[in-house]
């Protein structure tokens, strides 16, 4: 399995960290390939030839029965290319796992030369996961419908941090986990905590996560012209016991973002029982349902924002309600022994 470093940031991570140690490597052999790391331009180089490197003895020495590779739009589309062409080379079938979110950069808008490299790279592997069915008509536009599988992300079960949010009083506590940047609508907030705060003036919104210095600078410029520094906290990009701290702290959680594939953040915050404002792209709407667990609005829509935030803050029953609905949500479609079970009938499809 080809995977980024455990302690890399972002949903790739997240998804791949919760193989380790499970049932899945129970059943089967699993070598994992790391190809990424956070860090220096020569760190990240260093480590993708390592990468390639162990990628290459593995193949010549054991000889896989099948490649399962995750991968992204951007630069990650470009790391991976090597892998697929080795893998193929060696006759090994890959499963390609599309976390990608900006599907218009990356191919839409794209030019023919690079439509075309696209195209080659993809239809080389045996299967694509997509990780929503609005995906899956993203991905077809590359390679045939039978080349995909629909395998959405997962989520885990916290019923007693649920039950202890149902006796509690409100926080009146935004969370938003994610890279702070324009992609996930992190520009926006501050115009929305500021109208929030006109209703609920003691609103506090933790913004966690890490973005490039020219964002986060940017972000926090907008806070101070609006006056609002006292009512957004930036923790840094948290981990284990500090998110899990966050998630059950929290009321609702807040992800504004206008390009997503299926969000392992708001699949998160649904485990811990929160409901979720959000917005209507990629596999979003699939998972928060208007009206019964949170409610989806258009990217940039700031006053749909507020006014959900605000009722869902200051109604404690609807809230709480809410809340049970993310859960059984979860638990109805989204259970990570569903998932793992999604890819285990994938796995022996695929193995000659």
């Amino acid at each position: 399995m080809v995977v980024p470093n455990p302690m890399v940031k972002g949903g790739i991570a997240a998804v791949v960290n919760g193989y380790r140690g499970s049932e899945l490597e129970k059943k089967y052999d699993i070598t994992y390939v790391e190809s990424y790391k956070d860090g220096s331009k020569f760190e990240k180089l260093l480590k993708g030839i390592c990468g390639y490197l162990h990628f290459i003895r593995v193949l010549l020495l054991h000889k896989p029965d099948l490649v399962h590779i995750h991968s992204s739009f951007g630069p990650s589309f470009y790391r991976k290319m090597p892998f697929i062409y080795m893998a193929t080379w060696a006759k090994v079938p890959v499963i390609n796992h599309i976390h990608g979110a900006d599907f218009d950069d990356f191919y839409v808008n794209a030019s023919e030369n690079k439509k075309k490299r696209i195209k080659k790279i993809y239809n080389k592997c045996t299967v694509l996961i997509a990780l929503s069915e609005e995906w899956k008509k993203n991905l077809c536009q590359i390679v045939s419908n039978e080349k995909i599988v629909v395998i959405e992300n997962y989520s885990t079960l916290y019923e007693d941090v649920l039950e202890q949010r149902q006796k509690r009083k409100c926080n009146e506590m935004i969370l938003f986990l994610g890279e702070l940047g324009r992609r996930k609508g992190c520009y926006d907030i501050p115009e929305v905590i500021k109208r929030v705060k006109e209703k609920i003036p003691n609103v506090k919104c933790i913004m966690a996560g890490a973005g490039s210095e020219t964002d986060e600078e940017a972000i926090k410029k907008l806070i101070r012209e609006k006056n609002i520094m006292d009512n957004i906290v930036f923790p840094g990009w948290i981990r284990e016991a500090k998110k899990d701290k966050a998630l059950k702290e929290a009321d609702v959680f807040f992800l504004p973002s206008y390009n997503e594939g299926m969000p392992m953040s708001v699949l998160d915050a649904m485990g811990y029982g929160l409901p979720v404002v959000s917005t209507n792209v990629g596999g979003i709407p699939k998972i928060v349902h208007n009206g019964e667990n949170g409610y989806c609005c258009d990217p940039g829509d700031i006053q749909g924002f507020t006014n959900y935030l605000v009722l869902l803050l200051s109604n404690d029953q609807y809230r709480k309600q809410a809340g049970k609905q993310s859960q059984k949500i979860v638990k109805e479609k989204y259970s990570f022994a569903a998932h793992i079970k999604q890819l285990e009938k994938l796995y022996e499809s695929k193995v000659k």
